[in-house]
């Protein structure tokens, strides 16, 4: 990964054409690392990707006393005696792991301590649902300044009932419940692929969960857990981006790797911009030879338009032709990065209303969360930092729209999240020379 004092000189090369093969996602390697400690046996995780939120969770484990292997794709988890139930205060802030490791540090040690969580500066993410969740199995937790600390002798099954379907809420539900005595419902939960996928490798790990309609999923504790092995499935995210950087440049891009039922939504949005796809076992393609049409989304938990999906798409919007309107409902801060665009020249509008969907739980409030997007406008390279991982893409996506170079800092953000996307990049054309930042004196 690319040191923080790192830039990139972004330098339009026009329509981006090739393929590109997508790994497994952050979100689902990062999550089945810490399921594996949950283990009492080693476990193998395939298409792993090559992204810094891997490496920052294998320090995590490390430090509690598990050992983490890479091979090429694949990542190695030896959960061992797990020496420590303790995560150093020293990864405070960096992502959200550390809050999933409450559970399953407790079925190992009885206490557990983890920092305050960081992540991006996408709204309000609270850990109340964590916290609540942990209390109904019957843990002592108390949150302090410094981190969240969590005792109990026996964890005990529970129903869980969830304000609202949260990802992260759902799979710290989830890593508890397998080893807990006796019979866990989780009501309003989170259904998203990834978590399916967590769900599904912790089935092969000997845990009885099944997913039932309403989203709700039952769990029938058991005594222990072995090690599995499991390929990811590639990542959605990534692959409506590339998809998006083909068409935002006039180009076309080929995607592998990834199931098209994990990306229906998102591609149903493409063709309603005009896209012609072209969708087969091998691969996706996606072009618009007719040029792109305004579109009105509104994000939503899944099978909804995926709130990470909606970066890519503000940059496609200042491409097509009309008012273009992205109403985001999942987090209240999701349009940070529009600022910027709005430098490069994107008419963009932000708006306190519900507008290109109906009303969501951030009605009536002051949260800007409705994006009114005019196109197509012609952007223009700019000096950007890098504040998080989906905002960077999108920069970088504008970027390669742009007519003259632009600068980017803060890449580090980006490849936190994305596959080696200097690499990808340069096989769809894109000209990304890395640069050191001038050093003060």
């Amino acid at each position: 990964m690319s040191d923080p004092a790192t830039c990139w000189r972004v330098h339009p090369t026009g329509p981006l054409h090739g393929e590109v093969r997508i790994p497994g996602s952050k979100n689902a390697i990062t999550k089945h690392m810490v399921a594996a400690i949950l283990a009492d046996s080693p476990s193998v995780i395939d298409n792993a990707p090559d992204v810094g939120d891997v490496a920052l969770t294998a320090e995590m484990l490390h430090a509690i006393g598990a050992e983490v292997m890479s091979e090429g794709s694949r990542v190695i988890v030896d959960p061992g005696p797990i020496a420590s139930g303790s995560v150093p205060e020293a990864f405070t802030g960096r992502n959200r792991i550390p809050i999933l490791m409450l559970g399953p540090l407790l079925h190992r040690h009885g206490e557990a301590f983890v920092p305050m969580v960081g992540g991006d500066d996408i709204g309000g993410r609270p850990i109340d649902f964590h916290v609540n969740a942990l209390r109904a199995f019957g843990a002592e937790v108390e949150v302090g300044t410094g981190g969240v600390s969590a005792k109990a002798a026996r964890l005990h099954g529970a129903r869980v009932s969830l304000p609202y379907p949260s990802v992260g809420a759902t799979e710290s539900a989830l890593l508890t419940a397998v080893l807990a005595e006796g019979r866990t419902v989780i009501e309003n939960a989170a259904i998203e692929p990834e978590v399916v996928e967590m769900a599904l490798f912790l089935q092969r790990m000997g845990a009885r969960l099944e997913l039932q309609p309403n989203r709700r999923w039952v769990i029938e504790g058991v005594d222990r857990l072995h090690g599995a092995t499991r390929r990811l499935a590639g990542d959605r995210l990534e692959g409506f981006s590339y998809l998006a950087a083909g068409l935002a440049t006039g180009g076309a891009v080929t995607i592998r790797g990834v199931d098209q039922a994990n990306l229906v939504t998102g591609l149903s949005a493409l063709r309603r911009m005009g896209a012609t796809l072209e969708i087969d076992e091998e691969g996706i393609t996606a072009r618009a030879p007719s040029g792109l049409q305004a579109i009105a989304v509104h994000t939503d938990t899944h099978p909804g338009f995926m709130t990470d999906w909606q970066q890519p798409l503000a940059v496609l919007c200042t491409q097509a032709a009309g008012l273009s309107v992205i109403h985001e409902t999942v987090f209240d801060g999701r349009f940070g990065y529009v600022s910027c665009l709005s430098e490069m020249g994107a008419a963009i509008e932000l708006y306190d209303q519900c507008l290109g969907g109906p009303a969501c739980r951030f009605h009536e409030s002051n949260y800007r969360h409705s994006a009114v997007i005019s196109g197509p406008s012609a952007l223009h390279g700019a000096a950007i930092d890098v504040p998080d991982v989906r905002g960077g893409f999108a920069y970088l996506l504008a970027a390669a729209s742009a007519d003259s170079e632009s600068i980017l800092t803060g890449v580090h953000h980006i490849e936190r999240g994305y596959h080696r996307p200097l690499r990808q990049f340069a096989v769809l054309g894109l000209d990304i020379t890395p640069d050191s930042l001038p050093t003060r004196e």
